[in-house]
């Protein structure tokens, strides 16, 4: 046994994650970076929760309102607080609420340290656009860099570099250039050499020339324009830290620094399901193992059920599930479905599933599903009719110009593959950000700022919050701007704002 009751303590810790490292790596043949695990209070919790999970981050004011909000929140009993918390970093960084029982403690360790690890280490989507050793040093670099422009530029002037670039960093990220890995410490060794020029070319004599003397926006000093601006651009934030007329060096560097940032966690919300589907999958597989080794005891093992069934309960949408799906519920009933049409496949099982059903090989079949695909593609190619009918899964028509909703899909054949496909479109990552691309911008004459949100009808943006981004943008840009909403289909424009 490695431990009777509910309280742990460091010796226990060690002991149940060698038995759960030797399970993970002998019979799940799980690939991990190497893992460490941190216990931190409930208050430290809510730190972690003000950073967005990460471990260090640059002041603003935003993570203090986080705070104060997630703190009355908690007191007040509206929300509670994670059992754990991970990096997606080498090494792995774990965090575990020193509330949790043993038994917690155990499950939180399989689930994160092993489940959430090993998803980060091989799933192609985190492969492609992520360095997980560097992003600590990025962050060490960037908390740096904004405090020292905190001491020399001022707390205010920093502050509105930050709001702005914050409010638009969901269009800072390249969305089609994955196969071109962030490389974080050559981002980071560039800033170093881009400030150590730009002290190297300091002449404080440029602020005594008259102002039609000094070297006209737009153009070389030897009067050549600047070349291609390579639009349309879909990243807004790289356009204005490369071209924004008003900017200093160090705003573009802190523009810089957002955008990076936000490029690293581009890839989880396209993961999501398949993530917590595969942590949830393995700590269940391991807390089981763990019992019927008799390691742990029968109360430990109801406890882990209890908790499991916590997770994954998935609520109907009038009993505060929401519109979305649970991602524990529904991944982990995908994980554990794949595991079943590989050993007991039934005669539909192999009709839907013809190239693993009945192989025998679960495991190896759920590498390739946790590395190979993301949650779109992962629903598209997985769901089948059992999670649908286990779900009670059907499909509605809401066609405006009639007076009811139309079931068009229904548990038949062609309604399965409707169903299926329209829950994968759910997951389709061209629907988490709006598509907003810069389509001119002329530097030598107006220098207004033009813009695109390609859309259709009944999809506009919200006008408050529209008009406030663009507010932002306008700061970072120093000129006018104009947004138009075009029709994808037609081309037709629906709407329009305007900046002077």
């Amino acid at each position: 046994m490695l431990y009777s009751g509910t309280d742990w303590s460091f010796p226990i810790l060690r002991d149940c994650y060698g038995e759960i490292d030797r399970i993970a790596s002998e019979e799940l043949k799980l690939d991990t970076y190497p893992n460490r695990i941190e216990i931190i209070t409930s208050e430290q919790m809510l730190d972690v929760y003000t950073s967005h999970g990460m471990p260090i981050s640059y002041p603003h004011w935003s993570a203090g309102k986080r705070f104060v909000s997630h703190e009355n929140a908690y007191k007040r009993g509206l929300m509670g607080l994670a059992y754990e918390v991970v990096i997606n970093s080498s090494p792995c960084i774990s965090y575990l609420m020193e509330e949790n029982s043993a038994t917690m403690q155990a499950l939180v360790i399989a689930h994160a340290a092993f489940g959430h690890n090993h998803f980060f280490k091989n799933n192609r989507l985190f492969r492609e656009w992520t360095d997980s050793t560097q992003i600590l040093d990025y962050l060490e670099f960037a908390r740096g860099y904004v405090a020292r422009c905190e001491e020399r530029y001022g707390v205010k002037a920093v502050e509105r570099i930050l709001d702005a670039a914050h409010a638009l960093q969901n269009q800072g990220v390249d969305r089609h250039t994955g196969s071109k890995r962030l490389d974080l410490r050559q981002e980071q060794e560039r800033a170093r050499e881009r400030r150590a020029y730009e002290d190297e070319q300091f002449n404080d004599l440029w602020r005594t020339l008259p102002e039609g003397q000094k070297p006209a926006n737009g153009k070389t000093e030897s009067g050549e324009p600047l070349a291609t601006l390579g639009l349309p651009e879909e990243n807004i934030l790289y356009f204005l830290e490369k071209n924004a007329p008003r900017l200093a060096n160090w705003e573009r560097e802190i523009i810089r620094i957002v955008r990076l940032i936000a490029q690293y966690f581009y890839p989880q919300p396209q993961a999501k399901l398949m993530n917590e589907g595969c942590a949830t999958w393995v700590h269940n597989f391991i807390m089981h193992r763990l019992h019927d080794k008799k390691l742990i005891d029968d109360s430990a093992i109801l406890e882990v059920i209890h908790s499991t069934s916590n997770v994954i309960t998935q609520r109907g949408f009038d009993e505060g599930g929401g519109p979305n799906f649970n991602p524990y519920a529904l991944g982990f009933a995908m994980m554990t479905d794949i595991a079943r049409v590989c050993t007991d496949p039934t005669a539909e099982d192999r009709l839907w599933f013809p190239d693993h059903a009945g192989n025998h090989d679960p495991i190896g079949t759920l590498h390739h599903a946790w590395a190979e695909y993301r949650d779109e593609s992962f629903v598209q190619q997985f769901l089948s009719p059992k999670v649908i009918r286990d779900f009670r899964l059907f499909r509605l028509e809401d066609d405006l110009s009639q007076p009811y909703l139309l079931v068009d899909a229904i548990h038949d054949d062609a309604g399965y593959r409707e169903i299926r496909r329209s829950v994968a479109a759910s997951y389709d990552p061209g629907l988490l950000a709006e598509e907003i691309e810069i389509v001119g911008a002329d530097l030598t004459g107006d220098r207004i700022l033009r813009l695109e949100h390609r859309t259709r009808p009944g999809k506009l943006l919200q006008p408050t919050d529209a008009r406030l981004t663009l507010e932002h943008l306008g700061a970072l840009w120093g000129y006018g701007v104009i947004l138009k909403e075009v029709d994808s289909q037609t081309g037709a424009e629906l709407g329009s704002y305007a900046l002077a």
